[in-house]
């Protein structure tokens, strides 16, 4: 990360001279913004930290994946139909993957040195090498491949295809296409639960999370959503048997006990709540949203608490969180008219 030294060349030349060195190399380093940097984001228990400047235009962004193995942060850039690699240990852009059309989902698995993005302009779900960062391979995805989640005990991937209904089944050792389930319903995010070992989807008209046993890829059962209205979004805590579920039509958190099959609490968040980050090792929940406000929430054995809200940024609707220093990254694709990741941290873990 570039730091500004007192005495030397005003900031914002600096700062010049780092962007064009770095984008003649082919890659982007960070800066800390000497406007944001430690100040909080409205009531939200975080501080600005820097912003880097991402490539391409001010495009849409969408998921992002973080492979901790690796230190790397993928990103999708939608209205670039390409996939940004972000070094977190050195705050900069190592590569671009492109020819991913209107790329939604993003799911690094570091066991298989894969990552997979969901294209929805060509309808297929694309292997990424992540050694070489290259693609390997195209599998047909369904009719709006969105949402990817993997079971490690198949290796097998389970993408949600929002308008057509239904997941698609991919087995990663041949990359072929193994199984679709009907959903009966739009298909919203996909999950997987590690205590259970299975798969969960939100069917966003229904009102329902279901849930898919990967030993047969059928459906195990049908849970009712009293208080959804198009539930999209989707976390898991397996050690507490939660679910965590974002409406983005009544603008809710729905707090589902997956033992009980009940919905047990329920939040206002702010408008069209999307992505969904936990960080476990502060027990601390993200929920971004179309509006740009995000919400955090505790997690504990005795319930989900709010603990703050505010604006990190314009259209702030994914957050990705870096578990082993806690720090939170908002792709926003508007600032000052250029994309940018927005880096974001705890004022302090011991508070937490």
């Amino acid at each position: 990360m570039t730091r500004l030294q007192p005495g030397g060349p005003p900031a914002v030349l600096l700062y010049v001279i780092v962007l064009v060195l770095s984008a003649a190399a082919g890659i982007f380093v960070g800066f800390i913004s000497p406007a944001g940097a430690g100040q909080p984001a409205g009531s939200l228990p975080l501080d600005h930290i820097a912003d880097v400047p991402l490539p391409g235009r001010a495009t849409r962004l969408d998921y992002i994946s973080y492979d901790a193995s690796r230190h790397l942060l993928f990103i999708a850039h939608l209205g670039d139909s390409e996939v940004v690699v972000f070094d977190t240990l050195n705050s900069r852009v190592v590569s671009r993957v492109g020819d991913i059309a209107s790329v939604h989902g993003v799911l690094t698995v570091p066991e298989l040195g894969r990552v997979y993005a969901s294209a929805t302009g060509t309808n297929e779900v694309v292997v990424i090498d992540e050694a070489s960062m290259r693609v390997v391979a195209r599998v047909p995805g369904g009719v709006y491949p969105d949402g990817i989640a993997y079971e490690p005990d198949s290796q097998k991937l389970y993408v949600s295809d929002e308008t057509g209904g239904t997941v698609t089944v991919i087995d990663t050792h041949t990359n072929q296409r193994k199984a679709t389930i009907q959903l009966g319903g739009e298909a919203g995010n996909t999950q997987y639960d590690a205590a259970s070992h299975h798969i969960f989807v939100n069917v966003q008209t229904r009102r329902k999370l279901v849930e898919i046993d990967p030993s047969t890829d059928t459906i195990a059962s049908r849970i009712e959503l009293p208080g959804a209205k198009g539930n999209h979004g989707l976390a898991i805590v397996p050690q507490l048997h939660l679910a965590l579920i974002a409406c983005e039509d009544n603008d809710k958190l729905l707090v589902l006990d997956m033992q009980t099959r009940r919905v047990t609490q329920s939040f206002d968040v702010g408008g069209g709540p999307d992505v969904l980050a936990y960080d476990p090792g502060v027990h601390l929940l993200y929920v971004a949203g179309e509006d740009g406000i995000v919400s955090t929430f505790r997690i504990s054995e005795s319930g989900v608490a709010k603990t703050g809200e505010g604006r990190p940024g314009p259209n702030a609707h994914v957050v990705g969180v870096d578990v082993a220093t806690h720090r939170t990254y908002f792709p926003l694709k508007n600032v000052d008219g250029r994309p940018v990741l927005r880096i974001m941290a705890l004022p302090s873990t011991d508070a937490w």
